[in-house]
C-alpha cells in the first residue's frame, strides 16, 4: 500500500509575537554536548480532529516558543575540530523552527494497523520531517514539525528535533505547552527552564558509553516490528517476582524490559558464554536535583551485561534482578570518581576495551516513553491514540522505542531487535510467554 501524503512547502514558526533582538547564548551542559548532531523523531496520532488542525497548532507553536525560546535558536560550534574541548552552545536567535502542513485522502487507521511487510513502517516515515543524512547540522532549525490531517478527521503530529535541545521528557513538556495554548491557556502551566547551572559534570566513564553507543555502525537488515506485551503477562510476572523475592515490586519496565531481552537472546542463540550489553535511557532529574520545568538533557545510558546463557536460560525474573541491579547503580555512576562501567551481574569493573569488542549485534538499546509526557499532549479533542516513532529513528544496534499503554490494555513497543533470520524465532519466544 502507498500512502500519498500532500506537503505544502516548509514555513519557518518564530516566536509570537518577535522580539527583533537576540536572546544571547545558551552553553550546553555536559548531558548535551554529545548529543548536538544526533536527531529524535515522534509521531503523536490523534483519532479526533480539532478545527484547523495545522493552522492551529502553527498559532500555538509560535506562541510556545515565546517561552521556549531556545528552541528558535541555532547550535553554534566554537572550533570544530572534534576535541573534547569543543565550545557548543545555543545561540538564542529566533531563527525559528520548521513546519510542514499535510493531509492525505488515507483514514489513521490505516496508518496504525501496519505490519511486518517491508514497507509498513515506511508508511509512518511520511508524516515527519527528517535532517538530511539523518544528522543535525550547525545551521539546522533545532525543531522540524510536520502535521497531517486525516480524511477521517484525525491528525497526526510529527516532531523531529535536535536531541541536544531537549530530552525525550523535555520534548515532551513543550509538546504539552503546544497543547495547551492551542486549547485557549493564556501561558504553558509548567515555567520552563533550559539552563541550569546546577547540574553536575558527567564522568568521563558514561561520556565515553555514551560515545561508543553513538558510533556504532548501524544494521541495516533488522525486523521491524510493532509488538505488544499484554497487561495480563506483565501482572502474572510482576506477581510472582514478588512472591518469590519476599514482597519486592518490579515495575512494568523493568518486566518488559526482561521479556524482551530473554526472548531477544534465545532467538539469536550466541556462544552462552559470549556477554551481551542491555542499554536503556534513566531520567536522573531526581538524582541530580535539577530545577523543575527543565526541559534540557538529563538523561543517562545505564548498562546492564550478562553472558548470553544467563539471560536465555534462566528464569526471567532473575533477569529482572539483573535489570533492577542496574538501575540501582544509576547514583554511582554520576560519582565523578567513577572509572570504567559496572557489571550488573558480578559489579565487577568493565573497561572501555572490552566493551568496543562487543558487536552491535550483542547490544540491545531500549527508550522508554513512558512517563515523559508524549501520551498527555491534548489540543483540544484528547490525547494521541498512540505514540510511536518512525523508522528512520531506531537506535544504530538492536533497540526498542515506546513501552506505553494501548488501547488494548497492553503495552506497546515499536522494535527492530534482530535480523529478518531471527525474526520468527523472536516471535515464537514471545509467544511462549503470552501463551
Amino acid at each position: 500500500m502507498s500512502l500519498v501524503v500532500r506537503k505544502s512547502s516548509a514555513v519557518v514558526v518564530r516566536p509570537s509575537p518577535e522580539p527583533g533582538t537576540t536572546r544571547g547564548t545558551i552553553k550546553l551542559s555536559s548531558f548535551d554536548q554529545g548529543l548536538y548532531k544526533v536527531p529524535n523523531t515522534s509521531l503523536l496520532l490523534f483519532e479526533h480532529p480539532i478545527h484547523n488542525a495545522a493552522e492551529t497548532i502553527q498559532g500555538a507553536l509560535a506562541r510556545a516558543l515565546t517561552h521556549y525560546y531556545p528552541i528558535a535558536g541555532r547550535i553554534i560550534v566554537a572550533g570544530a575540530t572534534g576535541d573534547d574541548d569543543e565550545d557548543v552552545h545555543v545561540e538564542c536567535n529566533d531563527e525559528g523552527v520548521e513546519f510542514v502542513a499535510a493531509s492525505t485522502h488515507h483514514t489513521l487507521k490505516e496508518v496504525v494497523c501496519f505490519d511486518r511487510s517491508p514497507g509498513a513502517r515506511k508508511l509512518l516515515d511520511e508524516l515527519a520531517v527528517y535532517y538530511p543524512a539523518m544528522t543535525c547540522g550547525p545551521g539546522d532549525p533545532l525543531l522540524l514539525m510536520q502535521v497531517t490531517e486525516f480524511s477521517c478527521g484525525g491528525f497526526v503530529l510529527g516532531a523531529t528535533w535536535n536531541h541536544a535541545v531537549a530530552d525525550g521528557a523535555g520534548m515532551g513538556q513543550f509538546l504539552r505547552a503546544v497543547g495547551e495554548l492551542a486549547g485557549g491557556l493564556p501561558s504553558p502551566s509548567v515555567a520552563p527552564v533550559r539552563w541550569d547551572d546546577s547540574l553536575p559534570g558527567l564522568p568521563p566513564s558514561v561520556l565515553e558509553a555514551q560515545q561508543h553507543m553513538l558510533g556504532l555502525d548501524p544494521l541495516n537488515d533488522l525486523a521491524s516490528m510493532d509488538i505488544t506485551i499484554p497487561l495480563e503477562l506483565i501482572n502474572r510476572i510482576r506477581a510472582d517476582f514478588s512472591s518469590i523475592f519476599h514482597g519486592q515490586p518490579c515495575t512494568t519496565f523493568e518486566v518488559v524490559l526482561a521479556v524482551l531481552w530473554q526472548c531477544r537472546a534465545r532467538a539469536i542463540r550466541l556462544d552462552p558464554e559470549a556477554p551481551i550489553l542491555l542499554v536503556f535511557l534513566a531520567d536522573v532529574r531526581k538524582h541530580v536535583g535539577a530545577k523543575d520545568g527543565y526541559y534540557g538533557n538529563c538523561i543517562l545510558e545505564q548498562l546492564a551485561m550478562a553472558k548470553s546463557g544467563a539471560v536465555a536460560d534462566r528464569d526471567v525474573k532473575d533477569v529482572i534482578m539483573v535489570i533492577k541491579h542496574a538501575k540501582d547503580q544509576v547514583p554511582d555512576r554520576l560519582k565523578k570518581d567513577e572509572e570504567g562501567i559496572t557489571s550488573c551481574r558480578s559489579k565487577t569493573m568493565i573497561g572501555r576495551q572490552e566493551l568496543c569488542k562487543l558487536r552491535a549485534y550483542d547490544t540491545m538499546t531500549v527508550a522508554s516513553w513512558r512517563n515523559i509526557g508524549f501520551d498527555r499532549v491534548d489540543f483540544g479533542s484528547g490525547r494521541p491514540v498512540r505514540v510511536t516513532s518512525s523508522g528512520k529513528d531506531l537506535p544504530p544496534s538492536p533497540g526498542a522505542i515506546g513501552l506505553l499503554c494501548n488501547e488494548t490494555g497492553g503495552v506497546s513497543v515499536l522494535s527492530a531487535l534482530v535480523r529478518e533470520e531471527h525474526a520468527d524465532a523472536f516471535l515464537e519466544e514471545l509467544a511462549k510467554f503470552i501463551m
